[in-house]
């Protein structure tokens, strides 16, 4: 894993130290001697990470990472403070302004690496997803997306703990932020992480009986739990399983003794963090059917129909069973968009679309085809049950008028119909769609208001 790193220090010693052990794990690496100087190189140059020094002149560390953070175009770039502070208050302080780590001088060359590597994999995944919600963006969708966005803090909090005074103290620590299920068999907090939906998940290393990094193995592994965030307890010093638990995927690591305000900042951390990533996920998936979808009538779009119809085609030819394709247009639509409007035009086809979908059968895929035709493709069915659907919806149709809902007018509105089905003659989607097409022609030359089957 490569990546650009922003060293801050105002001590060109410490910039020439960090910038060593960066290059010797192949990072390129960018230095800045005070905050101002960092801000312009993350307004002008892609970062990956900063590492920043806290105590600076004109512009101290906590100042610059408040900077970053409330910056949208630097938000998103993982922060950790380097500094001789060691007081819980100065950790505490720093995650309350956005900081993501904090690595105390002497910095321990195995942490500063394993923590710099794991958030870089956060950071990889988070910049796919804003990549993707940036897709929203330009398909001019983003409004529809921020409609569910979740708050920010607090959450589902799962604590496994071996000790139940120890589970004491940190649900009354957490209890501002969140609730806090806690349990003590490991095995059992597998079960439960996966079965219900937490925020977070603290593992506490004084488990008995079983490895805690197992543990965090285990979650990471299973597909219900692989984003989940994972923040690790461990005793002071003990260096190698804090770079063991962050090389699995573990999130983040607090050491004992607890402090209450520090555990609490970096699980609110963690919390934002996921929420900020669910959105993100969602956003994507909502992406993803917006552009599948018609958005007039909720039915399917042509860009779905010509992907998702080869897929059906190939497989009834792979089975041997029938596969049939019914499209439907709307008889005289011009002329009710002209005598009543566009408005009123749009009503029907979302009405047409409406007993369209109550219609068919849910393993069919019904379309808008454009303008005001429709199409339904019906699997493993032949041409007789084809005909009776057509003529079953036809009638639907016919029989019940159509409402503008800006007037309450009542139309009477028909429909046109063209089926065909796959023969050994038609060996291509495209070919059956013609068919189908060949017979719609038909039907409106024959008067409308009727079903023709291709010959």
């Amino acid at each position: 894993m490569t990546a650009r790193i922003l060293v801050v220090d105002d001590i060109p010693a410490n910039v020439k130290l960090l910038e060593a052990r960066l290059i010797a794990e192949y990072f390129d690496v960018l230095t800045a001697a005070d905050g101002y100087q960092a801000l312009a190189i993350c307004e002008r140059n892609q970062v990956d990470l900063i590492l920043l020094d806290i105590m600076m002149p004109g512009m101290d560390g906590f100042e610059v990472c408040e900077r970053l953070k409330s910056n949208p175009k630097t938000s998103h770039i993982p922060v950790v403070m380097v500094t001789a502070l060691d007081q819980p208050a100065d950790r505490v302080r720093g995650l309350k302004a956005g900081a993501d780590d904090f690595l105390t001088k002497p910095v321990n060359d195995l942490q500063l690496i394993a923590r710099v590597k794991s958030l870089l994999r956060l950071k990889t995944l988070s910049d796919e997803l804003r990549i993707r919600a940036q897709t929203a963006h330009t398909m001019g969708i983003d409004e529809l997306l921020r409609a569910d966005q979740r708050g920010e803090e607090g959450g589902q909090i799962m604590l496994v703990d071996g000790r139940a005074n120890s589970q004491e103290r940190i649900i009354k620590a957490l209890k501002p932020i969140g609730n806090v299920f806690a349990i003590s068999d490991a095995q059992a907090a597998v079960f439960e992480a996966s079965e219900n939906q937490f925020d977070l998940v603290i593992v506490n290393s004084n488990i008995d009986d079983y490895d805690p990094l197992r543990l965090c193995s285990q979650l990471r592994s299973l597909e219900r739990t692989r984003f989940l965030p994972l923040l690790i307890i461990t005793e002071q010093g003990d260096d190698e399983m804090v770079v063991r638990a962050l090389d699995l995927g573990v999130n983040d690591y607090i050491v004992r003794p607890v402090d209450p305000n520090e555990l609490v900042a970096r699980s609110l951390t963690q919390i934002r963090r996921k929420n900020y990533n669910d959105r993100l996920r969602a956003n994507m998936q909502q992406t993803i059917e917006l552009a599948v979808t018609d958005p007039l009538t909720g039915l399917s779009n042509r860009r779905y129909l010509d992907n998702h119809i080869s897929t059906l085609f190939n497989r009834s030819m792979a089975r041997g069973r029938p596969l049939s394709v019914l499209i439907a247009d709307i008889d005289r639509f011009k002329q009710i968009n002209d005598t009543h409007g566009h408005d009123a035009g749009d009503d029907i086809l979302r009405e047409f679309a409406n007993r369209v979908r109550s219609t068919v059968r849910g393993a069919d895929l019904a379309c808008r085809y454009g303008g005001e035709e429709f199409v339904v493709v019906m699997p493993d069915t032949s041409p007789e049950i084809a005909a009776s659907v057509a003529e079953r919806l036809r009638g639907v149709i016919e029989s019940v008028p159509f409402v503008v809902k800006g007037t309450g007018e009542e139309l009477q509105v028909t429909a046109s119909f063209g089926i065909a089905s796959r023969t050994p003659q038609v060996i291509t989607p495209g070919h059956l769609l013609k068919q189908a097409d060949v017979a719609l022609y038909e039907a409106k030359n024959a008067g409308r208001n009727r079903v023709v089957a291709a010959a």
